[in-house]
């Protein structure tokens, strides 16, 4: 059995650093593949010029043109608001009187 020496240490330290390095760096670029595949999966999709036209259709947003031409897209209807109305709603009591009784 040959006697390990300090350069043989050294240089399969080395070794096992560069392997490691280039397992990070695989890891690190399959995950900025995988991120782009999905950005462009859905997010670009749903900027597209299509889903602006289905809600054209159902009279959600209109294409306007400015003073210079310029086409534009502008929402025709009002966002819903997440307070509470200022007026409570008064549901009508029911017509059916129930009987109570007592035990």
């Amino acid at each position: 059995m040959k006697p390990t020496t300090p350069m043989r240490i050294r240089v399969s330290r080395f070794l096992t650093m560069r392997k490691m390095r280039r397992i990070f760096l695989i890891g690190v670029l399959s995950g900025v593949m995988v991120t782009a595949a999905v950005t462009f999966a859905f997010a670009i999709p749903a900027n597209s010029d299509h889903w602006r036209w289905e809600i054209w259709k159902r009279g959600g947003a209109a294409w306007t043109f400015d003073k210079k031409g310029h086409l534009s897209w502008r929402w025709t209807v009002e966002p819903i608001s997440d307070t509470q109305p200022k007026e409570p709603v008064i549901v009508p009591s029911s017509q059916i009187n129930f009987r109570t009784e007592q035990l």
